[in-house]
């Protein structure tokens, strides 16, 4: 579909409290997600994709770890991570949303 309106899609319940809407090309994605289980008082376990990532913080404050290295983000702040590259967040507020841009795609996103 190559139009998603957010207000109109329920998204995809991906854990507890945490929703994520998706649209895609054919070597482009975008996922809207959305935290509502913070603040966090540790961060969430680092993980690792081949992907590279570009993330913007639309809503909320977050602490994002990016191969060790910790910066405070809030709304309006992006961050990348290279493909391969450990990374994670912990929410400092209690709603975080956050854009998410993958190329290429994240075909385990689809299934």
């Amino acid at each position: 579909m190559p139009i998603l309106i957010v207000l109109e899609t329920s998204g995809e319940q991906i854990a507890t409290n945490i929703t994520r809407k998706l649209i895609h090309l054919n070597n482009l994605m975008m996922a809207i997600v959305d935290f509502n289980n913070g603040p966090q008082s540790e961060p969430e376990l680092p993980h690792s994709h081949p992907h590279e990532q570009i993330s913007y913080i639309a809503e909320g404050e977050l602490h994002a770890f990016i191969d060790g290295l910790k910066t405070q983000l809030k709304k309006g702040d992006m961050f990348s991570v290279p493909g391969g590259i450990p990374h994670c967040i912990q929410m400092l507020s209690a709603r975080v949303r956050i854009i998410d841009s993958f190329s290429p795609l994240r075909n385990e996103f689809l299934q």
